[in-house]
């Protein structure tokens, strides 16, 4: 991806004006000085840079689903929220078992397409998370009552329980669920998809 590139006879010039284009601060810019001219005895300099700023990473995340939808002929439409640099976006279609798939399988693996595409267009790691019809807040609100049922089972037995492999997001909100109960704790073991949550009896942990 080519980023658009901005002149000036100092930084703070060529970075005025890639903000004046993108309607943005200077500190939401992200740049590269791609150029620097010193020109004869100092006269003529000219500094050049490539810039892009959040809305960049909104536009080309909605232009890549966008086109995954056209390409794939399927219905939808795109909002973004920019959480401090982390993406959360919403798409709503009809064809949202296509999109989910089994146990969210297929949302699991454009979740991991789109983050790639877009990190590696930005040359940085980008953070982001993809929804289908509200259908992770009903996911969370499931593994969660399941992880409660079987935590209180494990502060009655006293034997530890392993999850079934699931993404960061999910065991982030179990993590979150269980974060108040006396006596449990929780730890992912494990590598990529095959991470795990463990859930642990731990005597004397309090509510927090």
């Amino acid at each position: 991806m080519e980023f658009a590139k901005f002149t000036g006879k100092t930084l703070d010039e060529a970075l005025a004006a890639a903000c004046d284009a993108k309607g943005c601060t200077k500190e939401e810019l992200h740049y590269e000085v791609t150029e620097e001219k010193s020109g004869f005895l100092g006269i003529g300099k000219t500094i050049e840079i490539e810039a892009y700023c959040p809305k960049d990473i909104e536009d080309f995340i909605k232009s890549y689903i966008q086109t995954y939808f056209d390409n794939a002929e399927l219905d939808g439409t795109v909002e973004i929220e920019n959480d401090h640099g982390f993406y959360r976006i919403t798409v709503n279609t009809k064809n949202n078992a296509i999109m989910i798939g089994k146990a969210g399988k297929s949302l699991q693996a454009f979740n991991r397409l789109v983050k790639a595409a877009v990190s590696a267009a930005f040359k940085k790691r980008i953070g982001l998370l993809i929804d289908v019809n509200g259908y992770k807040e009903e996911r969370y609100e499931k593994i969660c009552k399941m992880a409660v049922r079987i935590a209180k089972d494990v502060r009655r037995t006293k034997v530890d329980a392993v999850l079934d492999p699931m993404p960061a997001d999910e065991r982030k909100a179990i993590h979150n669920a269980l974060a108040g109960m006396n006596d449990i704790s929780t730890k992912s073991e494990g590598e990529g998809e095959g991470r795990r949550l463990h859930i642990l009896y731990t005597p004397g942990k309090d509510e927090e």
